[in-house]
């Protein structure tokens, strides 16, 4: 007798309750989310990235508040990429650093630096807290194509010292930014951005089409830096529209998401089935 369960093929979605938004000042934030399992994880992660969605460990998600549409899918067109002045100088004066690729295991050494970014800039946010245990699966918790890179420095005075980690996906048109961190002791090599053009410049190598940000929100400095690299494109209103300033001008992103008609790439993905929305927002 066969006892292997096999999950249902169609993706369940659900969403989150409403808490108030860590981004924009008097608004509420809820997430559109779905898991991923099963031998069509990967299709259901290239089909979703497609459309705004976002990975984080064996889940995606993707903004469905309904008096808001700040936070925008970005993706960095590689292929017609040209960096700046300033982004030139990044590449220039880290020329020492090098990327090396990991499979997605997470280190000690890893999560120090980890840990010291988080002490750095983000000491009051929701991941502040993480222990050890919650840094390996962030890491290690994927069922896609997953890979982990690690900045090393040689030079005269520090051999072979990790500097930088980006846990990286590869989708079926380019790299996709999961999560990043430096040391901010080498704060002056401006190691954020350095991963970035290094990222464009892996995706060219690699003859994919895009690199994937996460969300850019304009109101919120700590966000508004993705916009930096051109040219480049948000998911509006269920289509990828070229960030410019004229199109963000038109953009209405006071009104709330609707439940969005989720398109299936795959022939073997059947239908899927959306929960409604909570009604009540948070005071």
């Amino acid at each position: 007798m066969n006892m292997h369960h096999n999950p249902p093929r169609t993706p369940q979605f659900y969403v989150t309750a409403p808490q108030k938004c860590p981004y924009i000042k008097g608004k509420a934030e809820r997430k559109l989310f779905t898991a991923l399992y099963g031998r069509n994880s990967e299709q259901l992660n290239d089909d979703l990235s497609l459309q705004g969605f976002r990975r984080s460990q064996k889940v995606l998600y993707k903004p469905l508040c309904t008096n808001c549409s700040a936070c925008l899918s970005i993706r960095v067109n590689v292929k017609d990429f040209k960096p700046s002045k300033s982004q030139r100088r990044v590449l220039s004066k880290n020329d020492c650093i090098k990327r090396i690729e990991k499979d997605p295991e997470a280190t000690d050494e890893q999560f120090s630096v980890f840990k010291a970014y988080l002490n750095s800039r983000h000491l009051h946010g929701g991941m502040s807290e993480m222990d050890a245990l919650e840094f390996s699966a962030m890491i290690e918790e994927t069922n896609v194509r997953s890979t982990v890179y690690e900045y090393r420095i040689n030079n005269e005075v520090m051999t072979d010292k990790l500097l930088a980690v980006c846990l990286t996906d590869k989708n079926v048109d380019g790299l996709s930014m999961v999560y990043s961190f430096y040391d901010p002791a080498y704060q002056s090599l401006s190691l954020g951005r350095f991963m970035i053009l290094d990222h464009i410049n892996l995706a060219k190598e690699l003859g994919l089409n895009y690199l994937y940000l996460g969300y850019w929100i304009r109101q919120n400095e700590k966000m508004g830096y993705k916009a930096d690299y051109k040219p480049s494109e948000v998911y509006h209103l269920n289509k990828w529209t070229n960030l410019t300033e004229h199109e963000i001008e038109a953009f209405d992103l006071d009104t709330g998401y609707e439940l969005p008609e989720i398109q299936a790439n795959s022939t073997d993905m059947a239908t899927i089935i959306q929960l409604p929305r909570f009604t009540t927002d948070p005071n």
